[in-house]
């Protein structure tokens, strides 16, 4: 297999994904991201006991010494490998390039080291070095045509779905091209497949219609504000409803990254001594205009130290609903909803 990958062709290969000691996911489409960490996980460490052997640190609060620790320690459990993975690894594999050039060199027997980056320019050393020995995964967003064809092949290997060209193409214009969107289409329309699995227009037209209209923006929105007890009962009404927590996760999300790319490109431009407005980040990442109010006043109380958790937020309750955790979809959510809402405020004492 080649050392570098596209994420989105190793998914259609089941066991294609053979993890090495070192591993780089890079680029900025997180449902890849979080699949590919899925498939390398499973691979690694079996299907049990992956919370014990797992350790995810924050790239920016972590030293390279202690990754190396946790990396040299045998799990009690998990096969006796361990799993290290660094969330927004950018500014940790800037600051320690040569420790890491040499980690690929000699890396620790049972150790496997995942490394989740937006960038990772061919022309670094280290980039060779991952290529050689290591694994350097692609996880970048499909063109449109490109889409179509991935979302055939997805929809037959994931949700035994038969979807036809117009209909892929339909579901793409109704839904965007999101891919946690798409896969909870998929999802839903599975259960209105006919004998042979088919899908065609018109069952697009009529359920994705239907499940559109039931959105999770007044979950999300009652959670921004900071009303923890709004959020819970607009979430409990959605659920009562009949929605899929795994779909209440991938409506917000959609929201929620433009939110993060927003705070992203904020931030990059006052690191390059540039300030950018928090109107034009927002448009830039791709937020409507009619909603651009409302999302300035909800990044705003988010802070720019939640804004730049949002990503690893979300990844983390991706994970989770995906087994990583053995806590409840509804408490999954929850869970995500207490930290978007923040710290409850002090009250003050009775005067």
């Amino acid at each position: 297999m080649s050392p570098v990958v596209e994420a989105s062709e190793s998914l259609l290969e089941p066991g294609r994904l053979e993890p090495k000691p070192v591993c780089v996911l890079s680029g900025d489409e997180w449902f890849l991201k979080a699949h590919v960490l899925a498939r390398l996980r499973r691979a690694a460490l079996g299907e049990v006991d992956q919370e014990f052997a797992t350790t995810r640190f924050d790239g920016p609060d972590v030293a390279f010494d202690e990754v190396l620790a946790e990396l040299s320690t045998l799990p009690m459990f998990g096969g006796g490998r361990r799993l290290v993975v660094i969330d927004e690894a950018d500014d940790f594999v800037q600051t320690y390039r040569p420790e890491l050039e040499q980690y690929v060199t000699r890396p620790e027997e049972y150790g496997l080291l995942v490394l989740e980056v937006k960038s990772f320019p061919a022309t670094i050393r280290l980039y060779r070095a991952v290529a050689t020995s290591g694994l350097v995964i692609r996880c970048v967003a499909l063109s449109r045509g490109q889409l179509r064809r991935w979302l055939r092949a997805w929809a037959a290997q994931e949700h035994n779905i038969d979807l036809g060209a117009p209909a892929a193409d339909l579901l793409v214009e109704m839904v965007g091209q999101e891919l946690g969107l798409l896969d909870q289409e998929l999802r839903k329309l599975a259960l209105d497949a006919g004998p042979q699995g088919r899908i065609g227009v018109e069952q697009i037209e009529r359920a994705v219609g239907t499940w559109r209209a039931k959105t999770a923006w007044a979950v999300l929105d009652a959670a921004l504000a900071g009303d923890v007890p709004k959020a819970f009962v607009e979430l409990d009404r959605l659920l009562l409803a009949g929605e899929n927590p795994t779909g209440v996760l991938a409506q917000m999300a959609a929201s929620l990254r433009r939110l993060a790319a927003a705070a992203r490109i904020v931030l990059d431009g006052h690191s390059q001594g540039r300030r950018v407005e928090l109107a034009s980040a927002l448009a830039q990442a791709g937020v409507p205009q009619y909603w651009l109010a409302k999302a300035q006043a909800q990044l705003r109380k988010l802070g720019r130290e939640r804004a730049v958790k949002l990503y690893r937020w979300l990844l983390e309750a991706d994970m989770a609903m995906k087994g990583a955790s053995s806590l409840p979809p509804r408490l999954i959510l929850e869970r995500l909803l207490l930290r978007l809402a923040g710290p409850r405020p002090r009250r003050s004492p009775p005067t």
